[in-house]
């Protein structure tokens, strides 16, 4: 990085981005507020596209830049490898560990965490929706690593293409209990003002110190993977949908690797 004034070019570009694929979750909510209902079989079809996209960005946009940025420190193949792999698990093992201790629910399989008596619902919503929003807003923040604005820019795409349909699945699920329009949207939006929080966390620290960068960019992998896995793909095929799913995660893929190769 040249310069403290190209460092915060860096670091408020990578706030803008990561905040505008926040807002994407709004945009992803406004049907509920005219009427639009959604089924749960195209529901499951659209996470399963912001799956695929959430995968391919974790492996185009992060894991390969991190092994390429720890090589290029250490000078080892092998050595690139295991730090990339030790990010991963690292982004892994604390939204695991954060997902156990922090009281949570979500809108099918119910409360998860310690135990929850007495916390308000809307609460345990708002702390499901920071562990699972917080890593995206991270990835989108540590790919402006070494100035890769282009890189950048592609995985906040992404990133918000994947986050339209999460906001209209959380609002369709707020309506489905009985929330008002207005409400279920409000908080639909608001479930990506994490992001941008996430974003500057990651590209400060990546900017601030370049060996950040490859363990940075591992562990927002592992953080988006453990989500993936753990969180969106059994909600998608809890319904017996898990083919339009699958369709959806191939299609949402394909695209951000597109984008990635294009742009990034």
């Amino acid at each position: 990085m040249d310069g403290s004034a190209s460092e915060i070019n860096v670091i408020l570009i990578g706030l803008l981005a990561s905040l505008g694929a926040g807002l994407m979750t709004a945009v992803g909510a406004l049907p509920v507020l005219f009427g639009r209902e959604i089924d749960r079989r195209a529901r499951d079809t659209l996470l399963g596209f912001a799956a695929g996209v959430m995968l391919a960005a974790s492996f185009f946009s992060l894991i390969l830049p991190a092994i390429d940025a720890a090589e290029l420190r250490t000078g080892s193949t092998f050595l690139a490898a295991l730090i990339a792999g030790a990010g991963i698990a690292l982004g892994a093992g604390t939204v695991a560990g954060l997902n156990a201790a922090i009281p949570h629910e979500h809108f099918v399989s119910g409360r998860e965490g310690v135990a929850t008596e007495g916390l308000a619902r809307i609460w345990l919503f708002v702390l499901a929706i920071t562990i699972h929003n917080f890593p995206e807003g991270l990835a989108v923040g540590v790919g402006f690593g070494d100035g890769n604005v282009a890189g950048g820019m592609a995985l906040a795409v992404g990133i918000g293409l994947q986050n339209a349909p999460e906001g209209l699945a959380v609002a369709v699920a707020l309506r489905g209990q009985g929330y008002s329009r207005l409400y279920s949207f409000l908080v639909a939006a608001a479930t990506g003002l994490i992001e941008p929080v996430g974003g500057l966390i990651g590209v400060v620290a990546v900017t601030a110190a370049e060996w950040v960068l490859p363990w940075g960019l591992g562990f927002a992998a592992g953080a988006m993977v453990y989500v993936i896995s753990h969180e969106i793909i059994p909600e998608t095929h809890r319904s017996g949908h898990q083919n339009r799913a699958t369709t959806g995660l191939i299609g949402g893929l394909i695209l951000m690797m597109i984008l990635d190769v294009t742009f990034g």
